[in-house]
């Protein structure tokens, strides 16, 4: 038999792309003689223990360690996002490597709502986080009194409520098929015309375009505002920021690049499924760079290589809120001597 995909290959672990329908299968019981096939089990292995291993000592250090502060708490709702997902991880690693999902529907869908849970609360974290930069460069007086760590969790809570709310189409619309003697996790989208189309263009629009245009408003008025800011000259704010919205940007970019792709049906259906597992990787390649950035962002590091690496994470972390608090409290004095004047 001559078929045109091996659907367990790419989306027992991405998302969703074809229909039942408009899929055919090559039959594979393991991918053991495949060499892409063990690259990417190979790889997801070392996303998974990376992922576990960093965001852990994240959560522990942001968590239990630190002392409780707005920009922990940032970082704290980071790193459990990113852990969930690769704490769940191994079940489609076993998939990718057996051909055949043997954990029930249940966890089918569970997985591919993990997934979008990981990418929608990120997202929506950033733009939060930026827009709290924004605010306290804005308004210094203002945040320096109304910021407050319970705002923070409200904040934080209703990103992650919106999050799994954005979540349920992959509920919905995964299913598992037998299929020559194996069970297919998949997407069935054979129920509604347009439903494929719909819930792709919305998570582009949702999950990054919209998220992302918010947060480039926000650092263009915060670097528009440092400019003149002795500041701005001083030190590096808002660094490792920066580099989570980079790394983030750069990580997902080319998955919703090739699910848009996908939706043309002009494109050889050959192409996008292959193209698709590398940028499926490198989105999920995100879980586990975020703890790395913390680590080398920080301002000592080179000096303290020899340093534990609680510290160098302590001092990555720490560090935005230090120089914020600065800022703020530099910013309030000005306005105070400003307001006296007149």
């Amino acid at each position: 038999m001559d078929f045109t995909l091996d659907y367990s290959e790419y989306d027992n672990y991405t998302v969703d792309n074809f229909t039942y329908e408009e899929v055919s299968f090559r039959v594979h019981p393991t991918c053991s003689e495949e060499v892409l096939c063990i690259a990417l089990v190979v790889i997801n292995v070392v996303i998974f223990l990376l992922g576990i291993v960093g965001n852990g000592v994240v959560i522990w250090i942001a968590g239990f360690k630190m002392k409780k502060s707005i920009n922990t708490t940032w970082y704290f709702s980071l790193a459990v996002s990113d852990f969930l997902f690769c704490f769940f991880l191994p079940f489609n690693i076993f998939y990718m490597a057996t051909s055949d999902w043997t954990f029930g529907i249940f966890m089918c869908k569970f997985m591919s709502f993990i997934m979008f849970l990981n990418m929608f609360s990120s997202i929506f974290l950033l733009v939060i986080i930026s827009a709290d930069r924004c605010v306290a460069v804005m308004f210094p007086v203002w945040a320096q009194n109304k910021r407050t760590i319970s705002k923070a969790l409200v904040m934080v809570s209703l990103a992650w409520v919106i999050s799994a709310a954005l979540s349920i189409p992959s509920i919905i619309f995964r299913d598992v098929q037998q299929h020559l003697g194996t069970s297919r996790c998949l997407n069935n989208y054979s129920t509604s015309q347009y439903s494929h189309e719909t819930i792709a263009i919305s998570r582009f629009l949702v999950g990054f375009l919209i998220p992302f245009l918010i947060i480039i408003t926000c650092y263009s008025i915060i670097i528009f505002k440092l400019r003149s800011n002795q500041m701005a000259r001083s030190t590096k704010p808002f660094k490792v920021m920066t580099a989570l919205i980079v790394t983030f940007f750069l990580c997902w970019l080319p998955y919703h690049t090739l699910v848009l792709m996908e939706l043309n049906q002009s494109i050889h259906a050959e192409v996008i499924p292959i193209v698709l597992r590398a940028g499926t990787l490198i989105a999920s390649a995100n879980s586990f760079l975020n703890p790395i950035l913390y680590v080398f962002m920080g301002n000592d590091f080179r000096r303290k290589f020899k340093s534990s690496l609680v510290s160098k994470m302590e001092n990555a972390m720490g560090e935005e809120g230090r120089t914020l608090s600065r800022y703020l409290s530099r910013s309030s004095s000005m306005d105070a001597r400003t307001s006296t004047h007149i």
